[in-house]
């Protein structure tokens, strides 16, 4: 395991082994983020505040690229340590406001071109977005805004980050990638229904045309969940914005309906977007679950990874 800083004067310094450490890997929000702790006397790690990105490398494979936000160097009676902790590369576009703007019509291009590129941010993979008409950009958004808004709201699919720091626009792949059975070790488990605050009903309403469209979550009715928003749109909202605008907000709610959180002490035992399926005898809460977030993190008693599970099919 490697951790390697490079700094904005073109040096590259190499951290020696943390004494504790933890990275964070999501979804796509929040943003991804480490922080990691290691000794620390004056005159060693010399150069280290001028630290512009780290670089997490595992056996050659890089398992982490993000931003650093901030470089503490520490003493007290039990000796001195330095602390380096950030985010990921979306960082760039979450601290960049975007220049109000309006397309006549905003493809995937368009808004990759004038949003994330300037950033010097890498593509990974596009895929599965529409064109969008009368797309706009408002006064006081950030780029990972207009990003995410394009992306999640038009298209139905969350942008994300992969561990070398490149940015994914695609549907995850339905594969499974762990199972948790009886004899695997599980250290800690919290499982959570909430019906508050789930949608089963929107009523989008445009007030220029008195036009409602009423969108439904069938599965949250059946469960005896009622719970509707009225939005109302801009005037002369056509069918399709309004079938998004309900439709996204259905997605949004239905994300916290239930969680599934598991402790395994293991590293890297699974990455956001993975399908894992629980088989333990006697739980509950057995079946596919997806990844939705991966604490890694480990200190001098060890360590593990934990998971944040939601529904296969859920919005992300």
């Amino acid at each position: 395991m490697e951790w390697r800083l490079s700094c904005w004067d073109g040096a590259v310094l190499l951290l020696p082994e943390p004494l504790e450490w933890e990275v964070e890997y999501t979804a796509g929000t929040p943003c991804d983020s480490f922080r990691l702790l290691c000794a620390w006397e004056p005159g060693a790690a010399s150069g280290v505040e001028k630290a512009v990105t780290l670089t997490l490398t595992v056996d050659g494979a890089t398992y982490f690229k993000g931003l650093v936000d901030e470089v503490e160097h520490r003493m007290d009676g039990s000796g001195g340590c330095l602390e380096v902790s950030g985010r990921g590369m979306a960082a760039l576009l979450l601290d960049n406001e975007a220049m109000p703007a309006d397309y006549l019509t905003a493809t995937a291009e368009d808004i990759l071109r004038d949003h994330v590129e300037p950033y010097g941010i890498q593509i990974s993979q596009v895929t599965g977005l529409p064109a969008v008409s009368g797309f706009s950009v408002q006064s006081g958004q950030s780029e990972w805004q207009v990003l995410y808004q394009f992306a999640c709201y038009h298209g139905g699919i969350t942008p994300r980050f992969d561990r070398e720091g490149r940015l994914v626009i695609a549907p995850f792949a339905d594969r499974e990638t762990m199972v948790l059975g009886g004899d695997t070790a599980v250290t800690g488990m919290a499982w959570r229904v909430r019906r508050y605050g789930v949608l089963s009903q929107i009523w989008v309403r445009d007030r220029t045309r008195t036009a409602v469209e009423q969108v439904e979550n069938q599965v949250f009715l059946a469960r005896k969940i009622q719970r509707r928003q009225v939005m109302t749109m801009p005037g002369k909202s056509n069918y399709q914005a309004m079938r998004y605008s309900g439709d996204f907000q259905l997605r949004q709610s239905e994300k916290e309906y239930q969680r599934l959180i598991v402790k395994v002490p293991e590293l890297f035992c699974a990455w956001p977007g993975d399908l894992l399926r629980l088989e333990r005898p006697g739980w509950d809460c057995c079946g596919v679950w997806r990844v939705l977030e991966a604490r890694v993190a480990a200190n001098a008693l060890g360590g593990g990874t934990t998971l944040t599970l939601g529904a296969p099919n859920g919005a992300i």
